[in-house]
């Protein structure tokens, strides 16, 4: 694989930012009416479980705003959804929209079944013919498609509902809402309710860290690449209990590899597909191997790990396995 075609792949979840960078949530639910007590216990039992049922239904028309302010009206549950971004197409499968998605972006590779969905193009730039073709109810797509980009499908009168989550809580009011706009709220549910409970058992892990015990953590997603403060990567490493060297800075930025010495970080993380297009070496072979760097603690004690891209980049469903598989690669003796 050369080096276009790994950032390729890796833009399936981050990389494709650092390409956006060059083109540069949730309603109510509805109501539910208080019942009387009933005068015995099992039927009062019965009589309160239905409202929590009822309170999973949408009512419409409902009308929501994007991440860009863009306002949105459904007069009813999208029944042709278009995604064209690998993140909203593993949560929107995740919820049960199998028959309503009629098409998705070349990337999107995961789960199984939206490989033989009709191809949209690329994530950044979809293939604009093909999305009007299909006559989506709503496009939804997310962090790597600029606003700038999203305008200009507007104005094709493509009808793109954008996201653009920064934390892992964002991640799960995205999939709350793509719950409520296609009426799948229960099924929605039931997945926010395993993400939260995969976090909680990393952050529970790891609570009783002290600041002298919590290790320095660099990662690397694309050669010469890193993450700072702002973008849920970096608090990834914050709920694993680890300290981001780079978070003296802000966003997607190129790394200095001086100051990456000085920071000296306990342990490194990079995406184990990236393969260099000259040396035809991995990200991990060019970390170990850069002039200096011999000399990181987590390159003298083999703490430089490789992780799986998807995992660790598409802030979807499967956003907080990603976490687990960080707060592992740091703490290997507390996940065991």
């Amino acid at each position: 694989m050369n080096l276009k075609s790994s950032v390729k792949r890796w833009s399936t979840g981050v990389a494709a930012l650092l390409l956006a960078l060059s083109l540069a949530a949730c309603g109510n639910s509805s109501e539910t009416k208080d019942n009387a007590a009933a005068p015995q216990q099992e039927p009062a039992k019965q009589e309160a479980a239905q409202p929590a049922a009822d309170s999973l239904k949408t009512t419409y028309p409902l009308t929501l705003q994007d991440a860009t302010g863009q306002s949105f009206t459904f007069k009813e549950a999208p029944k042709h959804i278009v995604s064209v971004s690998p993140a909203e197409t593993e949560a929107l499968f995740a919820i049960g929209l199998n028959d309503e998605i009629v098409g998705v972006s070349d990337y999107d590779d995961y789960p199984e079944t939206a490989k033989s969905k009709p191809k949209m193009g690329g994530i950044m730039k979809p293939n604009e013919e093909a999305i009007i073709a299909a006559q989506p109810d709503v496009v939804f797509t997310g962090i790597s498609m600029s606003e700038e980009a999203v305008k200009k499908l507007r104005e094709l009168s493509i009808p793109i509902f954008k996201t653009d989550p920064k934390t892992v809580d964002d991640v799960i009011k995205n999939i709350e809402t793509y719950g409520q706009i296609t009426d799948h709220q229960a099924e929605a549910k039931k997945v926010v309710e395993q993400m939260k409970e995969e976090e909680s058992k990393v952050v529970e892990a790891v609570k009783s860290l002290s600041d002298e015990q919590k290790k320095k953590v660099y990662i690397e997603f694309s050669p010469g690449w890193t993450v700072g403060k702002g973008e849920f990567m970096d608090e990834l490493i914050g709920l694993a209990g680890g300290i981001n060297v780079a978070s003296d800075t802000q966003g997607w930025s190129e790394i200095s590899e001086e100051k990456i010495i000085k920071d000296n970080p306990d342990v490194i993380l990079y995406a184990k597909s990236v393969i260099d297009d000259k040396t035809k070496k991995g990200l991990g072979d060019i970390i170990k191997g850069r002039s200096g760097w011999d000399q990181i603690t987590a390159v003298k004690n083999g703490a430089v790990i490789g992780l799986d891209d998807n995992l660790l980049s598409r802030p979807g469903p499967r956003v907080t396995q990603g976490l687990q598989e960080v707060a592992k690669a740091i703490y290997p003796d507390l996940f065991k």
